[in-house]
């Protein structure tokens, strides 16, 4: 048998370069820098982080300056968004770069997954990583070891950083201190002292939506109006869209109110937040700064959205202020706009029964134009100014009769009180079943009544929610109606879009083309 020898082959690849041992190929060599917040101190030391790498990187003779990749005001929870970051990883893998530099691992990443996936990543196209604070260099054996610990440390150190602030967030929530985008909020901007103060010229825009939407468009149709005016949207963009509007119109910030805490996060590393559906605490601060738009309008705008979202027979239809105005008295239905002769000369648009032909029979109802429509309205309109004076009267006492809402805001209260009580004892209960070992029977009886008894009384709850803002609304709709009439004391001779969408409810036509006129204080004129 022969004798067994083995012969040792000396490496021949620089694995710190990927080139031949015998080659004078300098280190390509990065440095990273990162802060994570915008202060004016964090961007002193972004700064000397920059200058420090270029410097340090440039002075060695062995080493050749690939370059500083920057990431300002980012945190390092999260590798996705940031951008230098994940240029620099491009790079090294694209094999550009031998080695990076940075000043400790939580600037590099504090989450321990993106950290250690990163590093393996790179150590498998020979590029190394250098922590200077912890000085870990990561192709040393021992290099994953301590990684894994300082990155653990880090991820650590920013989850009690998350909760701290959190902590700070819904501390000023709770003492009513309000913060939010105001670039998402036209109309409301920060003003020298800090204060929330209205941007006049924004407000007119504000304003507009509002007046638009309660003379019976739609948001999509105000989007529309709004784009063709050349108006910018809160975003910024030259196009509106109706979901933007409708995020106007029911923004609570408009009346000079705030609610807080609508989102919350509920993930620290990946930064991902979610709407607040109940639970967190939310805070309501009443009166917080200057509003755009009264109140009692906000109020009766939120009614009419709540309305127009319950029709059942159709989506409402606002393509124009006479859409979902004209009803059938034959079926009930509304009419809808109609457009004859679309492509020539005789091109006309009459609104008719959007049933007529449906089933069997047709309604008997005929069709309107707009001019019949203003027609009729101008001539009922005239006949409330002639009395306006009575009406005005039994108004008044309506408003002070029918709209009270003592009784059922102090139901509202003690209902309010019961639920909290309940939540309580529901909280109670689960947590001693999780402390101590009981009869789950016994327990899941007393856990389904707990629940069963707030059901009841939220359900209640809500009733009374809806009622009192029913006669709010009411209230206020009876209010600006009063108004309107206190403003025309002469007959009119012209139709205002205002005016019909602040006094009308509906129109009624029957089938001799009768027109009756039902005005928002229930009262009826045959015009």
């Amino acid at each position: 048998m022969a004798q067994r020898k083995v012969t040792a082959i000396p490496a021949t690849i620089n694995k710190f370069t990927a080139a031949p041992v015998n080659s004078r190929k300098k280190r390509r060599v990065a440095g990273y820098a990162r802060v994570s917040t915008d202060h004016e101190d964090q961007v002193t030391s972004y700064a000397a982080q920059v200058d420090y790498y270029t410097n340090y990187i440039q002075g060695r003779e062995d080493w050749e300056y690939a370059g500083i990749y920057t990431d300002e005001g980012i945190s390092a929870t999260n590798t996705k968004k940031r951008d230098g970051f994940n240029h620099m990883v491009a790079d090294a893998l694209a094999g550009k770069i031998d080695l990076i530099i940075t000043k400790s691992v939580s600037r590099f990443a504090r989450n321990t997954v993106d950290s250690l996936t990163t590093i393996r990543k790179l150590k498998e196209h020979n590029v190394e990583c250098y922590f200077e604070k912890e000085n870990i260099w990561t192709f040393d054996s021992k290099g994953e070891l301590l990684l894994t610990i300082m990155s653990s440390l880090a991820q650590e150190e920013s989850r009690s950083i998350s909760e701290n602030v959190t902590w700070g967030h819904r501390k000023r929530f709770a003492d009513g201190k309000v913060s939010f985008a105001y670039s998402r909020v036209l109309g409301l901007e920060k003003g020298p002292d800090g204060n929330i103060v209205v941007n006049q010229e924004q407000a007119k825009i504000v304003k507009l939506i509002f007046r638009r939407f309660l003379e019976g468009m739609t948001p999509h149709s105000i989007a529309v109006e709004l784009t063709e005016m050349g108006i910018k949207s809160p975003g910024g963009k030259d196009k509106w869209n109706g979901a933007t509007v409708r995020r106007m119109l029911s923004n609570e910030k408009y009346k000079g109110d705030a609610l807080l805490q609508k989102e919350f996060t509920v993930d620290y590393l990946q930064k991902k937040t979610k709407k607040n559906e109940g639970e967190v605490p939310q805070y309501y601060v009443e009166g917080n700064h200057e509003a755009i738009i009264e109140p009692s309008v906000y109020d009766l705008v939120q009614v009419e959205l709540a309305k127009r979202s319950k029709k059942s027979e159709a989506r409402y239809s606002g393509v124009s202020i006479f859409s979902n105005k004209i009803k059938c008295a034959e079926c009930g239905s509304w009419y809808g706009s109609k457009v004859w002769h679309s492509n020539d000369k005789y091109r006309r648009v009459i609104y008719r029964c959007n049933h007529k032909f449906d089933g069997n029979r047709k309604c008997e109802t005929p069709h309107i134009t707009e001019e019949e429509i203003i027609a009729s309205f101008i001539k009922a309109m005239n006949t409330v100014i002639t009395e306006r004076e009575e009406i005005i009267a039994n108004i008044q006492l309506i408003r002070q009769t029918v709209c009270g809402t003592a009784d059922l805001e102090e139901e509202q209260d003690k209902l309010r009180s019961e639920m909290e009580i309940v939540v309580e004892l529901t909280q109670g209960c689960v947590a001693e079943n999780a402390r101590t070992a009981q009869n789950q029977e016994d327990y899941q009886k007393r856990y389904d009544g707990l629940v069963e008894r707030y059901e009841k009384v939220k359900s209640r709850y809500d009733a009374i929610v809806e009622a009192i803002e029913e006669k709010q609304a009411h209230y206020e709709k009876l209010g600006i109606f009063i108004e309107t009439l206190r403003q025309h004391g002469e007959p009119i001779t012209e139709f205002d879009a205002g005016m019909w969408g602040s006094m009308v409810e509906c129109i009624t036509v029957d089938k001799s083309k009768n027109m009756t006129v039902t005005f928002k204080d229930g009262s009826e004129v045959q015009a």
